[in-house]
């Protein structure tokens, strides 16, 4: 099996050597615990350390924000896209109703069909192997039933598996006891991982766990982790 490193330092050796290659990976948790860094962590390694082009879909944050939010761990993404390496389409402008110059955005909001011409145009333009949705709740799709919203859901996670995109995309966990917010992004997607906060001694500890990885022989106990200045790092007991 095809694996992509993650970029995540821990994290390959307890699946198996990285993601499998043009999957589609559920991250889970709640507010705080890391799920956005762990996906631009993933977006950049895949850039610096493998040429591998990515695509950045940001629902909830304007395109400056993030760009400026991830300059603190020295992850300069603004430069990867004059470089022709990532592409960032702005969904969040659209959403929160304000104006954007991105070349990339969802102009009809958050119709899936729409999404789809984008990515695969930005997908085209710069051979893009690995791609992120963040995230999944901010896209306030206009579907009232959730067998509708499964549906749109597994017709996106089909394209990336079609495009061959190696993907993320993120969820929130509203209670310690749900893995997702809906219930049902984790049964669209290959992989589940799962990021939280408990406490422990009066501290909150971070931890992260393989719920679910298609095709991999993985541990399902919590492995702790920290958010360092340069990103996020696994403690994997030897």
């Amino acid at each position: 099996m095809d694996h992509v490193i993650s970029g995540i330092p821990g994290l390959d050796e307890i699946i198996g050597g990285g993601f499998p290659r043009g999957t589609n990976i559920l991250i889970c948790g709640g507010s705080g615990t890391g799920k956005t860094i762990f996906c631009n962590q993933f977006i950049y390694a895949g850039i610096m350390q493998h040429d591998e082009p990515g695509i950045y879909i940001t629902t909830e944050e304007r395109v400056t924000d993030l760009q400026e939010e991830m300059l603190f761990l020295g992850w300069d993404l603004a430069e990867q896209e004059r470089r022709g390496k990532l592409i960032i389409i702005d969904a969040a402008s659209p959403r929160l109703n304000i104006a954007g110059n991105e070349e990339f955005r969802s102009a009809h909001g958050f119709d899936v069909d729409s999404l789809v011409l984008e990515i695969h145009r930005a997908s085209t333009k710069i051979n893009a192997k690995r791609l992120v949705l963040d995230s999944i709740p901010a896209m306030e799709l206009k579907i009232t039933e959730l067998s509708e919203f499964r549906r749109a859901l597994f017709r996106l996670s089909s394209l990336l598996l079609e495009i061959g995109l190696t993907s993320l995309m993120t969820t929130e966990s509203l209670e310690p006891w749900m893995i997702s917010r809906y219930g049902i992004e984790e049964f669209v997607t290959r992989g589940v991982i799962i990021l939280s906060l408990l406490e422990e001694a009066a501290d909150l500890k971070r931890f992260l766990r393989v719920r679910k990885m298609r095709g991999v022989n993985h541990s399902l106990r919590n492995i702790p982790f920290e958010i360092t200045d340069k990103g996020i790092i696994l403690y994997v007991a030897k």
